[in-house]
Protein backbone atom coordinates (compact mmCIF):
# COMPACT_ATOMS: atom_id res chain seq x y z
CA UNK A 1 0.00 0.00 0.00
CA UNK A 2 1.40 3.40 -1.07
CA UNK A 3 1.28 6.18 2.05
CA UNK A 4 3.21 8.46 0.34
CA UNK A 5 3.03 10.27 -3.45
CA UNK A 6 6.30 10.91 -4.43
CA UNK A 7 6.65 14.45 -5.77
CA UNK A 8 7.57 14.71 -9.51
CA UNK A 9 10.68 16.54 -10.28
CA UNK A 10 10.94 18.62 -13.80
CA UNK A 11 12.59 17.00 -16.34
CA UNK A 12 15.15 20.23 -16.86
CA UNK A 13 16.04 21.31 -13.83
CA UNK A 14 19.53 22.16 -13.29
CA UNK A 15 20.46 18.79 -11.52
CA UNK A 16 24.30 19.44 -11.76
CA UNK A 17 24.48 22.85 -10.51
CA UNK A 18 22.35 21.72 -7.28
CA UNK A 19 24.88 18.65 -6.84
CA UNK A 20 27.50 21.65 -6.85
CA UNK A 21 26.43 23.73 -4.49
CA UNK A 22 25.41 21.15 -2.17
CA UNK A 23 29.03 19.71 -2.44
CA UNK A 24 30.60 23.32 -2.43
CA UNK A 25 28.39 23.65 1.10
CA UNK A 26 31.63 21.08 2.18
CA UNK A 27 28.98 20.44 5.02
CA UNK A 28 27.28 17.23 3.69
CA UNK A 29 23.80 15.80 4.75
CA UNK A 30 24.55 16.53 8.35
CA UNK A 31 24.50 20.13 7.36
CA UNK A 32 21.25 20.31 5.70
CA UNK A 33 19.84 18.63 8.92
CA UNK A 34 21.79 20.86 11.53
CA UNK A 35 20.20 23.66 9.08
CA UNK A 36 16.30 22.25 10.15
CA UNK A 37 15.60 21.32 6.53
CA UNK A 38 11.66 19.58 6.73
CA UNK A 39 11.71 18.65 3.38
CA UNK A 40 14.56 16.04 1.36
CA UNK A 41 16.34 18.78 -1.69
CA UNK A 42 15.10 17.20 -5.12
CA UNK A 43 18.93 15.74 -5.49
CA UNK A 44 18.42 12.92 -3.40
CA UNK A 45 14.57 11.63 -4.17
CA UNK A 46 14.66 7.87 -5.54
CA UNK A 47 14.87 7.59 -9.41
CA UNK A 48 12.09 4.64 -10.21
CA UNK A 49 14.71 2.10 -10.76
CA UNK A 50 15.91 2.64 -7.70
CA UNK A 51 12.67 2.88 -5.85
CA UNK A 52 11.32 -0.63 -7.18
CA UNK A 53 11.40 -3.40 -4.12
CA UNK A 54 11.84 -6.60 -5.15
CA UNK A 55 8.13 -8.19 -5.38
CA UNK A 56 8.09 -10.54 -2.55
CA UNK A 57 8.48 -9.23 1.33
CA UNK A 58 10.75 -10.05 3.91
CA UNK A 59 9.28 -13.34 5.82
CA UNK A 60 10.20 -13.21 9.25
CA UNK A 61 11.13 -17.52 9.56
CA UNK A 62 14.22 -16.00 6.78
CA UNK A 63 17.40 -16.40 9.58
CA UNK A 64 20.09 -14.20 8.78
CA UNK A 65 23.51 -16.78 8.76
CA UNK A 66 25.83 -16.32 12.24
CA UNK A 67 29.02 -18.01 12.57
CA UNK A 68 30.69 -18.40 15.65
CA UNK A 69 34.33 -18.44 14.93
CA UNK A 70 35.13 -19.47 18.90
CA UNK A 71 37.83 -22.32 18.83
CA UNK A 72 37.93 -22.46 14.78
CA UNK A 73 41.67 -22.29 15.24
CA UNK A 74 42.37 -24.90 17.60
CA UNK A 75 39.56 -27.72 17.56
CA UNK A 76 40.10 -29.51 14.24
CA UNK A 77 36.35 -30.78 14.63
CA UNK A 78 34.89 -27.03 14.98
CA UNK A 79 37.46 -26.00 12.02
CA UNK A 80 36.15 -28.30 9.77
CA UNK A 81 32.16 -27.59 11.01
CA UNK A 82 32.87 -23.59 10.32
CA UNK A 83 34.51 -24.28 6.63
CA UNK A 84 31.53 -25.87 6.15
CA UNK A 85 29.15 -22.71 7.32
CA UNK A 86 31.00 -20.29 5.61
CA UNK A 87 31.32 -21.94 2.31
CA UNK A 88 27.08 -22.36 2.93
CA UNK A 89 27.07 -19.07 3.73
CA UNK A 90 28.99 -17.67 0.78
CA UNK A 91 27.37 -19.64 -1.60
CA UNK A 92 24.00 -18.85 -0.78
CA UNK A 93 23.19 -15.44 0.97
CA UNK A 94 27.01 -14.39 0.62
CA UNK A 95 26.91 -12.89 3.63
CA UNK A 96 26.73 -13.37 7.19
CA UNK A 97 27.55 -12.10 10.79
CA UNK A 98 30.30 -13.70 12.50
CA UNK A 99 30.92 -13.49 17.03
CA UNK A 100 33.84 -14.47 18.54
CA UNK A 101 35.60 -13.02 15.82
CA UNK A 102 38.77 -11.72 18.14
CA UNK A 103 37.92 -8.13 17.33
CA UNK A 104 37.52 -6.75 20.87
CA UNK A 105 33.97 -5.07 21.86
CA UNK A 106 36.45 -2.28 23.72
CA UNK A 107 37.65 -1.44 20.24
CA UNK A 108 34.79 -1.69 17.92
CA UNK A 109 33.09 0.48 20.56
CA UNK A 110 35.95 2.82 20.29
CA UNK A 111 35.82 2.71 16.86
CA UNK A 112 31.97 4.29 16.20
CA UNK A 113 32.79 6.74 18.54
CA UNK A 114 35.60 7.71 16.73
CA UNK A 115 32.99 8.41 13.49
CA UNK A 116 30.93 9.90 16.08
CA UNK A 117 33.47 12.45 17.27
CA UNK A 118 34.49 13.37 13.51
CA UNK A 119 31.59 14.30 12.45
CA UNK A 120 30.76 16.05 15.38
CA UNK A 121 33.50 18.32 14.85
CA UNK A 122 32.61 22.24 14.61
CA UNK A 123 31.72 22.78 10.56
CA UNK A 124 34.90 24.87 10.28
CA UNK A 125 37.53 22.32 11.39
CA UNK A 126 35.50 19.16 9.66
CA UNK A 127 35.56 21.15 6.26
CA UNK A 128 39.36 21.21 6.00
CA UNK A 129 38.98 17.33 5.40
CA UNK A 130 36.62 17.63 2.71
CA UNK A 131 37.96 16.33 -0.80
CA UNK A 132 37.67 14.61 -3.71
CA UNK A 133 40.81 13.93 -3.77
CA UNK A 134 41.27 9.80 -3.17
CA UNK A 135 44.93 9.68 -3.06
CA UNK A 136 44.88 11.60 0.36
CA UNK A 137 45.33 9.84 3.52
CA UNK A 138 42.23 11.10 5.00
CA UNK A 139 38.89 11.97 2.99
CA UNK A 140 35.55 13.05 4.30
CA UNK A 141 32.87 14.00 1.74
CA UNK A 142 29.18 13.05 1.01
CA UNK A 143 29.16 10.54 -1.62
CA UNK A 144 31.74 9.00 -3.32
CA UNK A 145 29.64 8.81 -6.92
CA UNK A 146 27.91 12.03 -6.48
CA UNK A 147 28.08 13.36 -9.91
CA UNK A 148 27.76 10.09 -11.73
CA UNK A 149 24.88 8.29 -9.40
CA UNK A 150 21.51 8.98 -10.85
CA UNK A 151 20.16 9.64 -6.82
CA UNK A 152 22.21 10.89 -4.06
CA UNK A 153 22.37 8.92 -0.83
CA UNK A 154 21.46 9.94 2.55
CA UNK A 155 24.92 9.72 4.08
CA UNK A 156 28.45 11.43 4.62
CA UNK A 157 31.46 9.45 4.59
CA UNK A 158 35.11 9.46 5.93
CA UNK A 159 37.75 7.44 4.33
CA UNK A 160 41.23 5.75 5.30
CA UNK A 161 43.37 4.06 3.44
CA UNK A 162 45.25 1.93 6.72
CA UNK A 163 46.73 -1.10 4.32
CA UNK A 164 49.20 -1.74 2.94
CA UNK A 165 51.23 1.33 4.47
CA UNK A 166 49.60 2.72 7.65
CA UNK A 167 49.40 6.74 7.39
CA UNK A 168 50.87 8.80 10.09
CA UNK A 169 48.88 9.77 12.84
CA UNK A 170 49.18 13.34 12.51
CA UNK A 171 47.50 13.12 9.10
CA UNK A 172 44.86 12.28 10.24
CA UNK A 173 41.68 14.22 12.58
CA UNK A 174 42.15 13.84 16.34
CA UNK A 175 38.85 12.45 16.86
CA UNK A 176 39.58 9.34 15.39
CA UNK A 177 43.67 9.04 14.65
CA UNK A 178 44.51 6.74 17.57
CA UNK A 179 41.66 4.49 16.91
CA UNK A 180 41.33 4.14 13.27
CA UNK A 181 44.85 2.17 13.57
CA UNK A 182 43.90 0.24 16.36
CA UNK A 183 40.87 -0.97 14.97
CA UNK A 184 42.50 -1.53 11.73
CA UNK A 185 45.25 -4.05 13.29
CA UNK A 186 42.48 -6.04 14.31
CA UNK A 187 40.03 -6.19 11.41
CA UNK A 188 43.30 -7.06 9.42
CA UNK A 189 44.04 -10.08 11.56
CA UNK A 190 39.77 -10.95 11.49
CA UNK A 191 40.60 -10.61 7.24
CA UNK A 192 43.27 -12.99 6.93
CA UNK A 193 41.45 -15.76 9.34
CA UNK A 194 38.22 -15.53 7.27
CA UNK A 195 40.08 -15.62 3.29
CA UNK A 196 41.82 -18.38 4.98
CA UNK A 197 38.17 -20.54 5.44
CA UNK A 198 37.07 -18.89 2.43
CA UNK A 199 40.26 -21.04 0.55
CA UNK A 200 39.33 -23.97 2.05
CA UNK A 201 35.72 -23.54 1.74
CA UNK A 202 36.51 -23.42 -2.16
CA UNK A 203 38.82 -26.85 -1.79
CA UNK A 204 42.06 -24.19 -1.77
CA UNK A 205 45.15 -24.58 0.38
CA UNK A 206 44.44 -22.34 2.94
CA UNK A 207 47.02 -19.40 2.40
CA UNK A 208 45.82 -19.35 -1.55
CA UNK A 209 43.78 -15.93 -1.47
CA UNK A 210 45.96 -14.25 0.98
CA UNK A 211 49.09 -15.29 -0.80
CA UNK A 212 46.73 -13.64 -4.27
CA UNK A 213 47.11 -10.05 -2.03
CA UNK A 214 43.04 -9.97 -1.78
CA UNK A 215 44.15 -9.05 2.05
CA UNK A 216 47.02 -6.62 1.33
CA UNK A 217 45.04 -3.60 1.12
CA UNK A 218 42.57 -2.32 3.30
CA UNK A 219 39.87 0.58 3.46
CA UNK A 220 38.31 1.20 6.06
CA UNK A 221 35.12 3.79 5.30
CA UNK A 222 33.08 5.41 8.12
CA UNK A 223 29.27 5.91 7.49
CA UNK A 224 26.72 8.90 9.13
CA UNK A 225 23.84 8.50 8.02
CA UNK A 226 21.66 11.55 9.67
CA UNK A 227 18.06 11.32 10.68
CA UNK A 228 15.97 11.57 7.55
CA UNK A 229 12.62 13.78 7.77
CA UNK A 230 11.27 11.91 4.46
CA UNK A 231 12.99 8.32 4.51
CA UNK A 232 10.48 6.89 1.51
CA UNK A 233 11.73 9.44 -0.35
CA UNK A 234 15.16 8.38 -0.27
CA UNK A 235 18.01 5.93 0.67
CA UNK A 236 21.14 5.70 3.16
CA UNK A 237 22.89 3.59 0.49
CA UNK A 238 21.73 2.51 -3.14
CA UNK A 239 21.27 -0.94 -3.74
CA UNK A 240 25.10 -2.29 -4.72
CA UNK A 241 27.56 -4.71 -4.39
CA UNK A 242 30.81 -4.32 -2.97
CA UNK A 243 33.99 -3.79 -5.44
CA UNK A 244 36.10 -5.47 -3.32
CA UNK A 245 37.71 -9.07 -2.32
CA UNK A 246 35.97 -9.39 1.19
CA UNK A 247 34.54 -6.74 3.32
CA UNK A 248 33.81 -6.60 7.16
CA UNK A 249 31.10 -4.05 8.55
CA UNK A 250 30.32 -2.88 11.77
CA UNK A 251 27.29 -1.32 12.66
CA UNK A 252 25.87 -0.12 15.60
CA UNK A 253 22.05 -0.50 17.07
CA UNK A 254 19.67 1.51 14.51
CA UNK A 255 19.81 -1.28 11.47
CA UNK A 256 18.77 -0.62 8.28
CA UNK A 257 20.78 -3.04 6.04
CA UNK A 258 19.53 -5.62 4.17
CA UNK A 259 20.47 -7.90 1.95
CA UNK A 260 18.79 -9.23 -1.44
CA UNK A 261 18.07 -13.00 -0.60
CA UNK A 262 15.98 -15.39 -2.60
CA UNK A 263 14.34 -12.10 -4.37
CA UNK A 264 13.55 -10.94 -1.09
CA UNK A 265 14.96 -8.01 1.13
CA UNK A 266 15.88 -9.26 4.49
CA UNK A 267 16.91 -7.18 7.36
CA UNK A 268 20.39 -7.67 8.85
CA UNK A 269 19.58 -7.56 12.90
CA UNK A 270 22.00 -5.28 14.43
CA UNK A 271 24.04 -7.97 17.29
CA UNK A 272 25.60 -6.75 20.01
CA UNK A 273 29.65 -7.62 19.03
CA UNK A 274 28.83 -9.35 15.68
CA UNK A 275 30.29 -8.29 12.47
CA UNK A 276 29.01 -8.62 8.90
CA UNK A 277 31.05 -10.21 6.35
CA UNK A 278 30.19 -10.31 2.59
CA UNK A 279 31.52 -11.74 -0.55
CA UNK A 280 32.69 -9.02 -2.58
CA UNK A 281 32.64 -9.15 -6.61
CA UNK A 282 36.10 -9.52 -7.28
CA UNK A 283 36.22 -12.20 -4.73
CA UNK A 284 32.91 -13.91 -6.77
CA UNK A 285 35.00 -13.32 -10.33
CA UNK A 286 38.50 -15.15 -9.06
CA UNK A 287 35.85 -17.68 -7.10
CA UNK A 288 34.06 -18.06 -11.34
CA UNK A 289 30.37 -17.54 -9.44
CA UNK A 290 30.80 -20.04 -6.76
CA UNK A 291 30.99 -17.70 -3.94
CA UNK A 292 28.01 -14.84 -4.31
CA UNK A 293 28.58 -11.17 -4.17
CA UNK A 294 25.20 -10.19 -3.12
CA UNK A 295 23.38 -6.64 -3.71
CA UNK A 296 22.87 -4.82 -0.62
CA UNK A 297 20.94 -1.44 0.57
CA UNK A 298 20.53 1.05 3.72
CA UNK A 299 17.38 2.18 4.38
CA UNK A 300 17.04 5.95 5.35
CA UNK A 301 15.16 6.29 8.75
CA UNK A 302 13.88 8.98 10.85
CA UNK A 303 16.07 8.47 13.67
CA UNK A 304 19.81 8.86 13.64
CA UNK A 305 22.03 9.28 13.15
CA UNK A 306 23.12 5.95 12.69
CA UNK A 307 26.83 4.92 12.32
CA UNK A 308 28.78 2.09 10.41
CA UNK A 309 32.19 1.34 9.49
CA UNK A 310 33.25 -0.81 6.61
CA UNK A 311 36.28 -2.37 5.84
CA UNK A 312 37.07 -2.93 2.44
CA UNK A 313 39.75 -5.91 1.66
CA UNK A 314 41.37 -5.58 -1.61
CA UNK A 315 45.18 -5.14 -2.56
CA UNK A 316 47.17 -2.75 -2.36
CA UNK A 317 47.68 0.54 -4.20
CA UNK A 318 51.35 -0.68 -5.57
CA UNK A 319 49.69 -3.52 -6.47
CA UNK A 320 46.62 -1.94 -8.25
CA UNK A 321 47.93 -2.90 -12.10
CA UNK A 322 47.79 -7.04 -10.78
CA UNK A 323 45.69 -8.56 -12.80
CA UNK A 324 42.79 -11.13 -11.86
CA UNK A 325 41.37 -13.83 -12.80
CA UNK A 326 39.13 -17.14 -12.37
CA UNK A 327 41.23 -19.13 -10.01
CA UNK A 328 42.57 -21.75 -12.39
CA UNK A 329 42.13 -24.88 -9.91
CA UNK A 330 38.74 -23.76 -9.84
CA UNK A 331 39.04 -24.46 -13.67
CA UNK A 332 37.43 -27.45 -16.02
CA UNK A 333 35.93 -28.45 -19.05
CA UNK A 334 32.85 -28.74 -17.02
CA UNK A 335 33.99 -25.20 -15.81
CA UNK A 336 35.01 -22.70 -18.23
CA UNK A 337 36.10 -19.14 -16.78
CA UNK A 338 32.97 -16.92 -17.03
CA UNK A 339 35.00 -13.68 -16.42
CA UNK A 340 37.69 -12.08 -18.11
CA UNK A 341 40.81 -10.80 -16.17
CA UNK A 342 41.38 -7.48 -15.10
CA UNK A 343 42.84 -5.61 -12.25
CA UNK A 344 41.43 -3.89 -9.42
CA UNK A 345 41.86 -0.31 -10.91
CA UNK A 346 40.39 -1.02 -13.40
CA UNK A 347 37.41 -2.39 -11.72
CA UNK A 348 37.82 0.55 -9.44
CA UNK A 349 38.04 3.07 -12.12
CA UNK A 350 34.77 1.26 -13.73
CA UNK A 351 32.38 1.56 -10.36
CA UNK A 352 33.36 5.09 -9.69
CA UNK A 353 32.44 6.24 -12.80
CA UNK A 354 29.24 4.06 -13.17
CA UNK A 355 27.94 5.12 -9.64
CA UNK A 356 25.60 3.07 -7.44
CA UNK A 357 23.08 2.83 -10.25
CA UNK A 358 21.34 -0.30 -9.18
CA UNK A 359 23.41 -2.64 -11.72
CA UNK A 360 26.02 -5.02 -11.28
CA UNK A 361 30.18 -3.87 -12.14
CA UNK A 362 30.53 -7.90 -12.42
CA UNK A 363 28.09 -7.89 -15.89
CA UNK A 364 30.78 -5.59 -17.79
CA UNK A 365 34.05 -8.41 -16.87
CA UNK A 366 31.74 -11.57 -17.80
CA UNK A 367 32.62 -13.50 -20.97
Amino acid sequence: MVTTTEPSIPPNYDRESELKAFDDTKLGVKGLVDSGISQIPRIFIRTPENSQNPPKQTETQIRFPVIDLENVQKDSIRHKEVVEEVRDAAETWGFFQVVNHGVSESVMEEMLEGVHGFFGLENEVKKQWYTRDFKRPFVHNSNFDLYSAPATNWRDSLYCRVAPNAPNPEDLPPPCSAILLDYSKEIKNLGNKLLELLSEALGLDPNHLNDMGCCEGLLIVGHYYPECPQPELTMGTSKHADDDFLTVLLQDHIGGLQVLHQNRWVDVPPTPGALVVNVGDLLQLVSNDKLKSVEHRVLANRVGPRVSVASFFRTGQTAASRVFGPIKELLSEENPPKYRETTTAEYSSYLLAKGLDGTSALLNFRL
